[in-house]
């Protein structure tokens, strides 16, 4: 089958050229009507993620960790090391309302506000990222990002995952590694995780 006029005509519908992967759906979603499972099964993987998997979850908990944990077993919060002080931090990277020097969570707190955290943080990026095609691993590790950067709804990175520079985007992790106006080695390796997750996606 001559692909060449469903390509023209969608392309001149939509205004544009295509970005590579969204050739790569077209061509999958002609060969999955065709009949073709494996294409189907391409497709269904090149999905648009509303949650993130446990595999991103794992990461991020690799990444922030759940520090200051006493020997009473409460958790305790810790100053920004960017800053030295705002915004205090507890558990698995909790900020904001509530959590200044003297915070003390259980385990069980520090798991639950992640686990709440999360959700929203999945559902920012899943509005950011509109219709844009987007694996799981990309999803995760974006949501990862979002989590420690709160930047998606205004990154350069987001901009490039949108327009199909998938090797753009996986470049722009790498910028974000800065705090209190200098380079941190913490943030140096989360990139490098999280762009490394993303170019397996």
């Amino acid at each position: 089958m001559d692909r060449k006029p469903l390509f023209d005509i969608i392309r001149r519908a939509i205004g544009r050229p295509f970005s590579q992967a969204e050739v790569a759906q077209i061509d999958q979603a002609i060969e999955c009507a065709q009949g073709r499972d494996d294409a189907c099964s391409a497709l269904n993987d090149i999905s648009r993620p509303r949650s993130i998997s446990p595999d991103g979850i794992a990461l991020i908990k690799e990444l922030e960790g759940c520090a200051k944990i006493r020997k009473d077993g409460m958790v305790a919060a810790y100053p920004d090391p960017g800053t030295g002080g705002d915004p205090w931090t507890i558990g698995w990277g909790a900020t904001g309302k509530g959590i200044a020097r003297g915070t003390l969570w259980t385990q069980l707190q520090c798991d639950k506000r992640l686990e709440a955290d999360l959700v929203r943080y999945a559902i920012d990026v899943a509005r950011a990222l509109e219709d844009a095609p987007t694996s799981q691993r990309q999803f995760d590790a974006l949501v990862s990002f979002h989590y420690n950067t709160g930047a998606i709804g205004s990154s350069t990175l987001t901009r490039k995952h949108k327009a199909g520079d998938y090797a753009g985007a996986a470049r722009e992790f790498g910028r974000w590694c800065h705090a209190g106006g200098r380079v941190m080695k913490g943030l140096v390796r989360r990139r490098a995780a999280e762009s490394a997750l993303y170019q397996r996606g």
